[in-house]
């Protein structure tokens, strides 16, 4: 069994992390490493937080774990901090921004939703019987 250095492992995870957000399959190409080992350094690296897709999709196409360890990330910092965080990792800030207003309306309480949903069937009942008299 080879064993890495910490440093060379830092860095083909760095590989793996936005911008250059590589696919493991290039990498086990490029640097001789097999994908098992590639698979366990990217899991070990989502463990401790680090946003690692490692797939090459675009960040639209990220799970939501993802979009949300970034989310995580950015949510102390000022706008200018936001900014060169973003650059750096190769995405935007209304990206990030978007996300942060999803995982929002995704905490939204049921009772919350519920009432959301009572008023649309209202306004469609009225819409509806409004279709039926014309």
């Amino acid at each position: 069994m080879t064993r890495y250095s910490p440093e060379r492992k830092e860095a083909v995870v760095r590989r793996m992390m936005p911008p250059d957000n590589t696919p493991v399959s290039v990498l086990v190409e490029e640097t001789g490493i097999s994908d098992v080992t590639l698979y366990h350094w990217r899991k070990q690296a989502r463990a401790r937080g680090l946003v690692v897709p490692g797939d090459g999709r675009n960040p639209e196409s990220w799970s939501p774990e993802d979009k949300f360890a970034v989310v995580l990330e950015t949510a102390s910092m000022n706008e200018a901090e936001r900014a060169e965080y973003c650059r750096k990792k190769g995405l935007f800030v209304e990206q990030v921004t978007a996300w942060k207003a999803n995982c929002l309306r995704g905490n939204v309480s049921a009772v919350e939703q519920s009432s959301a949903t009572r008023k649309q069937e209202r306004i469609a009942q009225q819409e509806i019987k409004q279709l039926k008299r014309e």
